[in-house]
């Protein structure tokens, strides 16, 4: 080791290396002692030190410095005070969330932090009053659930502004709230739980869909609901009084030419778009995918070849989850993602398990390693939607080498 100096700046430099408080021995100096008054302000030590009362002398000593545990602070300046506030100011309002209940007569809006909450009308007159409020808030986000619909013109008129929004699942929000301890529903409180979700989780706003997407999203549900009516009308008939049966067979004949209507409606809105038409020639490709399929894909599925495999499987919800705990290993199940896309996926599965050769391997398979028909299918179901999903994202036609 090095040779350590002595006097009291050695013992001082000692003490604050953590080896203890020094002692210094000798008389304190005063300025009755013969020092002056500037000589003895320069003996200023820190109050656990034992003053040396011979050899201070008229030394600054290094424990001048202000002690760690001292109270005594110097005040920050008054521009480091502006400059500081300001950046507050904006952090603070980079940090509001904003939660929006939609109902079909009334918007109910919160903000988190600041607990802020006011209601516009839904209509033209209270979304142009909404949208001067957040253009002047410039929330972070901007959380809306889905409400069959309500929520589109609100939606679109922020998402026009260039604002974050995000529309998420209302099974997602109410969870949450009830989690949080929340189980009075109003729809103040629905906003102010909307926001606190948005807060705490922070989804990641998606882009909206294009007006040529939301047209055929739109026609599809037609289709969808034709379909429902006529099978539901077709459910009647069987068990109808003859007196009203006539009835029930013209509006059946009515629901047939809509249902073939909207699909030369959709047919046509594909083949108006070179995207869309790229998509729906990559998609029949594959042995098993017919027209239905397809339009399902493009119109419900529009995520479809930007996602990886296993987001996609998710989105749709064939993705396996598993339920274990402890030594017990339960068995893996699929839930939740988009029913409509499922059920139309689970009849192509059907087909593709006889026509396509890849599937058909792939099933016999299964069912040789002792899995259910059912699992098999299911499996089958995905590996489709995965396959889908490689091909419009490569934009590569079907191959039976390259997908087997």
């Amino acid at each position: 080791m090095g040779h350590r100096g002595n006097g009291p700046a050695a013992e001082v430099s000692e003490w604050t290396r953590g080896i203890g408080p020094p002692t210094l021995q000798g008389p304190i100096p005063s300025v009755d002692s013969g020092m002056n008054s500037d000589q003895a302000r320069q003996i200023v030590l820190h109050p656990g030190i034992k003053i040396d009362r011979g050899r201070a002398g008229g030394r600054r000593a290094k424990s001048e410095r202000r002690s760690p545990n001292s109270n005594s602070r110097r005040k920050p300046s008054s521009s480091h005070r502006a400059r500081t506030g300001q950046r507050s100011s904006e952090s603070m309002e980079k940090r509001v969330i904003v939660g929006i209940d939609v109902s079909k007569a009334r918007l109910d809006i919160a903000e988190r932090p600041g607990m802020k909450q006011w209601r516009v009308g839904n209509d033209e007159a209270g979304i142009s009053e909404l949208m001067q409020q957040l253009i002047q808030l410039k929330p972070k986000l901007i959380v809306l659930e889905a409400s069959g619909g309500l929520e589109t013109a609100v939606t679109g008129a922020i998402a026009a502004e260039g604002l974050p929004v995000v529309v998420v699942n209302p099974r997602q929000v109410r969870d949450f709230a009830r989690a949080s301890g929340r189980l009075a529903k109003t729809d103040r409180l629905d906003a102010d739980g909307i926001a606190h979700f948005g807060e705490a989780i922070n989804p990641s706003p998606r882009p909206l869909p294009d007006e040529e997407t939301q047209l055929l999203n739109a026609l599809w549900v037609r289709r969808r609901q034709l379909i429902g009516m006529l099978t539901a009308e077709n459910n009647r008939l069987a068990s109808a009084p003859r007196s009203i049966r006539q009835e029930i067979r013209q509006h059946i004949t009515w629901l047939q030419k809509r249902l073939s209507r909207t699909d030369k409606d959709l047919d046509q809105a594909i083949r108006q778009s070179p995207v869309w038409r790229e998509k729906d020639n990559l998609i029949q490709s594959v042995p098993g995918i017919g027209q239905t399929m397809s339009v399902t894909v493009c119109a419900a599925l529009p995520e479809l070849g930007r996602l990886t495999h296993k987001q996609i499987t998710a989105l749709v919800g064939i993705a396996p989850y598993a339920k274990d705990s402890g030594q017990m290993r339960g068995k893996r199940v699929i839930c939740g993602g988009r029913s409509r896309v499922r059920s139309t996926l689970y009849m192509c599965a059907l087909v593709a398990i006889r026509h396509n050769p890849v599937l058909k391997r792939f099933y016999e398979k299964l069912r040789l390693a002792g899995k259910p028909p059912k699992l098999a299918i299911t499996a089958c179901m995905r590996k489709l939607l995965i396959i889908l999903n490689a091909i419009v994202k490569h934009r590569q036609p079907w191959q039976p080498d390259f997908c087997s």
